[in-house]
């Protein structure tokens, strides 16, 4: 039986996954604990189930650490999102900020619709307010900055950003486009590390990092 999780998104990132057109298919989490400089990740006859092995030189030498995976292919997760309740009536349901525009919280002075009180942060959404299931297909480990192109478009940014920022370039070269690329990416990274965590996770730090591929599901039966 496939296990049921919570995962965090911020709202640009559900409207990321929300999209018809290029939706968001894969997300990165930094990989905590202490890594080796000559890490090299994999499994072997020794990896214990749900964990990956990490081969390398640590304080007492060279060795393997197993480091468990933080998601596994054929996980279902529930995206934990800012949301709050329609009314105070349970059965009313939920609303979701990633449905409002982005200009609405711009404008502190708009009030909340209907008086329906304070959005609730995603950290707080229990499961039965969840509206987006994913399933796991992959989970594999990389350097922040080995992302391809193709893969920053999985993670959610904005093709027409790119393209302006391509726009700006002096020349259209492979090595600007690329430069392209990883402006918009680094970016979005950087607005999802904790301020806590940005000296050790943030875009120049180039953690390890958890890639973890998933696509949308049903809700499982278990579930309804």
């Amino acid at each position: 039986m496939s296990r049921v999780l919570p995962i965090l998104f911020n709202t640009d990132m559900v409207r990321a996954i929300l999209r018809q057109i290029n939706p968001k298919t894969v997300t990165r989490r930094a990989v905590k604990g202490f890594i080796p400089e000559d890490a090299i990740w994999g499994y072997t006859m020794f990896t214990p189930k749900g964990c990956i092995s990490c081969r390398g030189t640590f304080a007492d030498g060279y060795g393997e650490k197993f480091f468990k995976l933080r998601y596994q292919p054929g996980d279902i997760l529930y995206v934990r999102e800012t949301f709050r309740p329609l009314s105070e009536h349970p059965a009313a349901g939920f609303e979701y900020a990633a449905d409002w525009s982005p200009k609405y919280f711009e404008n502190s002075k708009e009030p909340n619709c209907c008086n329906r009180g304070k959005w609730i942060p995603s950290i707080h959404m229990p499961k039965k307010a969840a509206r987006i299931w994913l399933k796991v297909t992959d989970v594999r480990v990389e350097r922040l900055r080995d992302i391809t192109n193709e893969q920053i478009l999985k993670e959610g940014a904005s093709k027409d950003v790119i393209n302006r920022l391509i726009g700006q370039m002096p020349e259209k070269t492979e090595e600007y486009i690329r430069t392209a690329y990883l402006t918009e990416w680094s970016w979005i990274w950087d607005t999802t590390i904790k301020i806590a965590d940005i000296e050790h996770y943030e875009w120049e730090a180039n953690p390890w990092v958890w890639v973890i591929e998933f696509e949308p599901c049903e809700k499982p039966e278990i579930e309804k």
